[in-house]
């Protein structure tokens, strides 16, 4: 999920989409507080004038950014749910591998939304709320997958995994351990025999 900025992309979308695009590429490599709406609107190719035009603050932009991101993650257990009907185990360790596959890249900074609620101290936030949302549905999810799965416990088993999994993230980031997403992995297949 963590983009790079790539010019030749972001040239080719409408206005709206480009500036999504390029947000999307500079919150990922700076963070919300360290991009400006200049170097947004530059990133786009475009202007202060036609960013204000489809989001009327930073903080509209911010938000929209976030709820395409818990789209996309949402879409990943949706298409794992798919591809593995009535297998939930395999469900479960499909989307760890999805977050294990974002740790193994090259200048990982870590979970987009852990990143964004370290910037977004007012609780009221929108887009707080919207993370602390999604993370509650995604935690749902796994919750239902495991009871599906016939696993013992399966709160306390879908606890464990979104502790595993977060922790992960942020152990990848501060680069504590080496090879977090093999780790990762052998002990989510662990917890699932």
């Amino acid at each position: 999920m963590e983009p790079s900025i790539r010019p030749e992309r972001i040239a080719q979308l409408p206005p709206r989409e480009r500036i999504i695009d390029a947000a999307q590429a500079l919150f990922f490599e700076q963070g919300i507080a360290r991009v400006t709406v200049d170097a947004i609107a530059a990133q786009a190719g475009s202007t202060k004038m036609t960013l204000y035009r489809h989001f009327e603050t930073k903080d509209v932009l911010v938000l929209e950014w976030l709820r395409l991101l818990t789209e996309q993650y949402n879409a990943v257990l949706d298409e794992l749910a798919q591809q593995w009907p009535g297998q939930p185990k395999q469900q479960l360790l499909g989307f760890a591998e999805f977050i294990a596959a974002s740790l193994a890249t090259s200048g990982y900074r870590g979970c987009p939304f852990t990143n964004s609620l370290a910037e977004l101290a007012d609780p009221q936030h929108p887009a707080r709320q919207l993370i602390e949302s999604h993370k509650q549905r995604q935690f749902g999810r796994l919750t239902t997958l495991c009871q599906q799965a016939g696993l013992p416990e399966p709160i306390y088993m879908a606890q464990e995994l979104t502790l595993l999994l977060e922790g992960a993230q942020v152990v990848a980031q501060n680069k504590g351990v080496s090879e977090v997403a093999v780790h990762l992995l052998r002990m989510v297949n662990a917890r699932l025999a």
